[in-house]
């Protein structure tokens, strides 16, 4: 379970402690530079070592993780909560996520006055 050497890929890392859910999501994440290790960008392969500031940004939200263990392969909650520290911000409510703009379906093309008030609900 635990890596003896030191590091782990950081795409590696994310997928082991259950942060996405592919490792393939991972490392596209480093890929588009969702993915930063101590405040700089991460590729796949970048090492990380315990006690790095590991921040991703997937599903809609932020993380921020302190690695406080390592591990080279995939491991059940439990123990992958083990692996981190979380101090990312709280995830916001779902009520507030869904607010935005919502049509009916079959409502069809929205006219341009619908058009007009959805993107001052947007904030644009």
């Amino acid at each position: 379970m635990a890596s003896d050497e030191g590091t782990v890929r950081v795409d590696s890392w994310i997928w082991s402690v259950r942060l996405t859910k592919t490792r393939s999501q991972a490392a596209a994440a480093c890929r588009a530079g969702h993915v930063r290790v101590n405040g700089d960008r991460a590729k796949p392969a970048q090492p990380v070592r315990t006690g790095d500031e590991v921040r991703l940004y997937h599903a809609g939200r932020e993380r921020v993780v302190v690695v406080s263990r390592l591990v080279s392969k995939r491991v059940g909650p439990p123990v992958a909560v083990e692996c981190y520290v979380d101090n990312s911000p709280p995830a916001p409510a779902r009520e507030e996520a869904a607010a935005v703009g919502h049509r009916d379906r079959g409502a069809g093309r929205p006219t341009k006055r619908d058009r007009r008030d959805l993107e001052q609900l947007r904030g644009r």
